[in-house]
C-alpha cells in the first residue's frame, strides 16, 4: 500500500480566514505522534476507547494487540474503527482517521510494520528495560495480532489563534 494523496476540504466549523491543513502536515503528525486512541464498538453497541502506540507507514495506520483484548474482540464483530491523536490543550493539531481495520497476516507487511515500530519507539521496544521490549519480534513472529487501518476519511482539527476543520477523503 502506498500513501494516497487525499484532497483537503475546509470544513464548515472553521474560523473565517482559516485554511485547510495540507495532507503533508497531517501525515507528518501521524508519523511523529507517540500515542493514539483507538475507538471500537462492543457487540451490544457501546463504544470502547483505548490508548496505544501505533505507526503510520505505507499509507495506513498499524497497531498491535492481544487476541483476547477488548479491542480485538470488538473488531471481530465490527471491523470499522477510528484512530485519533493530538493534544489535550486548545493549541496544536488533532488528527482523526476513520476506516476499516484488517488483520495483517503477510510476513513481509508484518516485518515492515515491526521495523516502523522499532524506528519510531526505539528503546521502548529494543531495550530490555523498555516498556514494550520485544514487540517488534512479537509482531514479526505473528504472536500478536497486527491490524492495518486503511483510511476512508480523515480530519485535522487546527487549534490556536485560528480554528480549522479539514476533511480528507481517500480514494480506494
Amino acid at each position: 500500500m502506498s500513501d494516497r494523496e487525499p484532497t483537503p476540504e475546509l470544513g464548515p466549523f472553521s474560523d473565517s480566514g482559516a485554511a485547510a491543513t495540507p495532507w503533508s502536515t497531517a501525515r507528518r503528525e501521524l508519523q511523529r505522534a507517540r500515542l493514539f486512541w483507538l475507538s471500537t464498538v462492543r457487540p451490544e453497541g457501546r463504544p470502547h476507547v483505548t490508548p496505544l502506540p501505533a505507526v503510520w507507514t505505507g499509507g495506513a495506520l498499524y497497531f498491535a494487540t492481544g487476541d483476547q483484548e477488548r479491542k480485538a474482540r470488538n473488531l471481530q464483530g465490527n471491523h470499522h474503527c477510528v484512530m485519533t491523536t493530538g493534544t489535550n490543550v486548545l493549541d496544536g493539531l488533532d488528527i482523526t482517521i476513520e476506516g476499516p481495520s484488517e488483520t495483517v497476516r503477510d510476513p513481509a507487511e508484518r516485518s515492515t510494520a515491526a521495523d516502523a515500530y522499532e524506528s519510531k519507539y526505539g528503546d521502548l521496544l529494543t531495550s530490555p528495560e523498555g516498556t514494550w521490549h520485544g514487540l517488534g519480534d512479537t509482531i514479526r513472529s505473528g504472536k500478536v495480532l497486527l491490524y492495518r487501518i486503511d483510511p476512508a476519511v480523515g480530519f485535522a482539527f487546527g487549534k490556536g489563534e485560528t480554528y480549522s476543520q479539514t476533511r480528507y477523503r481517500f480514494q480506494h
